[in-house]
């Protein structure tokens, strides 16, 4: 398993033990976990900004297959290829039981573990995965193809759902940044909206996959970037607006090229702040920090890539090549989303 051992420490790679399942837990054979910018974060956090103990098997992004079940589970069997939800609530709140887990109103008042953050997740040959209502079956997709559905495309997805109202033919959303969640992100954007794509990223090679993926128009990132965005849209700006990266630069470039009454979406993490204020940011233009996404929502993600409508890009890596898949991550320099893939 590949685990966090220290705060603000590189995780090691360690033998454990393969856990028995208890009473409506699932044991997982891991088929992929994903590397996440999250991660990275979580890495860097200083001891006692969380009351999680260590250490914990990183991982919040995972599919595998049933390997057993625990007493009072039904449904799954050994062998079922399934993708794990992982915002894991308490079940019994109006927010979970709506399968909004990802706003638990228990989470939202207390550090409570879930799988990659504080308990252990999918980087590791066998996950135990505590409920079995946060398993859905993948129904012919390949768990080291679904894993980046988990998070890279439900996160998009979930922020662009609740967008659908502002994008109508002839008019332009635009993405920021072209990483793990923004390739996905173009990709939903044209499978659920008549509305074009702009992709903006600062690596040639990135726009090059943008507009491999979809995007019908690709912007290089700098101090011409929003001029260039606005002058693609007739001088109006775009309605919708989804910053995958989340930086002080990547926000005014949103501010600058959102239009008024639009809707700008923060789904990356790199911790910057918005220019809002007046004369700062669109008149009734909205800013939200999408988090994750629903249990239904993943499945509807799931569908989705069954019919081939929407394809992650991966690059897939051993057990023992997780720590390079992060520095590649960290670097900037992959091509989509990094796989571990403990099993081959």
């Amino acid at each position: 398993a590949y685990q966090l051992v220290q705060w603000q420490q590189p995780p090691e790679l360690r033998d454990v033990p393969v856990p028995e399942p208890g009473p409506g837990e699932v044991l997982l054979k891991v088929g992929g976990s994903c590397a996440c910018h999250t991660d990275l974060r979580v890495m860097e956090w200083p001891p006692g900004a969380h009351a999680y103990d260590l250490p914990f098997t990183l991982g919040h992004e995972t599919a595998g297959w049933v390997e057993s079940v625990g007493p009072g589970v039904e449904g799954w069997r050994p062998g079922d290829a399934v993708a794990v939800y992982g915002a894991w609530g308490c079940g019994r709140c109006v927010a979970c039981r709506e399968g909004r887990e990802m706003l638990c109103e228990r989470n939202a008042v207390a550090d409570v573990p879930v799988g990659g953050f504080g308990r252990d997740g999918g980087m590791a040959e066998y996950m135990l995965v505590p409920r079995a209502r946060w398993l859905v079956p993948l129904d012919g997709l390949d768990p080291r193809e679904a894993a980046p559905l988990c998070d890279a495309a439900l996160t998009p997805y979930h922020a662009i759902k609740s967008t659908l109202s502002l994008l109508g033919a002839g008019d332009r959303a635009l993405v920021i940044g072209i990483g793990g969640l923004g390739h996905l992100a173009v990709q939903v954007l044209r499978a659920l909206t008549p509305a074009g794509v702009i992709a903006v990223d600062a690596d040639e090679a990135k726009l090059e996959l943008a507009r491999e993926v979809g995007a019908d128009d690709t912007v290089l990132a700098g101090a011409a970037a929003a001029a260039e965005v606005r002058e693609r849209t007739r001088g109006r700006g775009v309605p919708v607006v989804i910053d995958c990266v989340g930086s002080d630069e990547t926000m005014a470039l949103a501010g600058q090229a959102a239009r008024p009454g639009g809707a700008v979406q923060v789904i990356g993490l790199a911790g910057g702040s918005p220019p809002f204020g007046y004369g700062r940011w669109p008149f009734d233009c909205s800013l939200t920090m999408p988090y994750w996404g629903s249990l239904p929502e993943l499945m509807e993600v799931l569908a989705l890539a069954r019919d081939g409508t929407i394809r992650a890009h991966t690059e897939r890596f051993a057990l023992a090549g997780a720590a390079d898949a992060y520095a590649r991550l960290r670097a900037g320099s992959l091509r989509g989303r990094a796989v571990i893939t403990p099993h081959g």
